[in-house]
């Protein structure tokens, strides 16, 4: 089995885990929290991975469960790991809410995703995240915070065995200025270099195409090494983010990430489209 890194990806295994055994075992949640003596309220909460249970809960619950011997050490051993703190949970600056996605994403082994408006994150240099950050951030140093979160999780781009990008940009990305002129040429030439590295695919999706399936806002699917951690599709917008598990509406986001590619100009017609780009400013 994969070893986990992230201790948000451990938190969502131990939840989904501790689920399924409860429902093997044919128990409600209320009669398996009455038996662990806890309200059935914090047992959800742990079911929905609103908080960590403990290595203590989680021994007990296995006990109740019928688990035991290595399956129950591996869980054990797999609650300790889910307790620790990320990097991304020691930048105080970035919201609950993303630090989740962060962790998430600090996992995958692949990345779909669609952008209408703006660089993909993973993609964007200091400077463009900078300006970005601007619009909606008043304190420097909060803003320099920020950036700097950006910039190291762009490292799962190049650390060993490092994620796959799959990436889709509407054309307007290209064609919207963010910073100077000299700041947004250094972006689209970052986008060049990136667009070449082994693991990272982007496509321009071009406004002769019309209407699309996306039209409706950026979104990013998320595939992790275990099936049994399932994949996932993230929305965010202003103040807050949204974590998609359903596996019916994952593979419509799936679908539209396909449907979208085929609209798209090839990878080497996109880097064509971003060196015409770049020639305009």
């Amino acid at each position: 089995m994969y070893e986990l890194r992230s201790p948000t990806v451990k938190r969502r295994r131990i939840a989904k885990e501790l689920t399924h055994l409860r429902e093997q075992a044919g128990l409600t949640r209320s009669a398996a929290a009455k038996a662990l003596d806890m309200s059935p309220g914090n047992l959800g909460r742990i079911e929905n991975r609103e908080i960590t249970a403990r290595p203590v809960v989680v021994r007990a619950a296995l006990s109740l469960y019928g688990v035991t011997g290595e399956e129950a050490e591996a869980l054990i051993e797999l609650a300790r790991g889910a307790a620790e703190r990320g990097w991304w949970q020691k930048i105080k600056v970035l919201p609950d809410w993303f630090g989740f996605y962060v962790g998430l994403e600090e996992e995958a082994t692949s990345i779909a995703t669609y952008e209408s408006e703006v660089v993909p994150g993973l993609f964007q240099t200091a400077d463009y995240a900078r300006e970005l950050f601007r619009l909606t951030t008043t304190e420097d140093a909060e803003i320099e915070q920020k950036v700097e979160a950006r910039l190291q999780r762009q490292r799962i781009l190049t650390r060993e065995s490092p994620v796959r990008v799959h990436a889709v940009v509407n054309e307007a990305v290209l064609l919207r200025p963010v910073g100077t002129s000299s700041q947004f040429k250094a972006q689209l030439e970052h986008l060049i270099q990136i667009s070449e590295l082994p693991n990272v695919e982007l496509q321009v999706l071009p406004f002769s195409s019309g209407g699309h399936p996306a039209m409706t806002g950026p979104f990013v699917l998320l595939k992790f090494p275990d099936a049994i951690d399932g994949p996932i599709v993230y929305l965010d917008n202003f103040t807050q983010g949204q974590v998609i598990e359903e596996t019916e509406q994952v593979e419509s986001y799936e679908d539209a990430h396909i449907r979208l590619q085929n609209l798209s100009k090839s990878p080497s017609e996109s880097l064509a489209r971003i060196r015409d780009a770049l020639g305009s400013f």
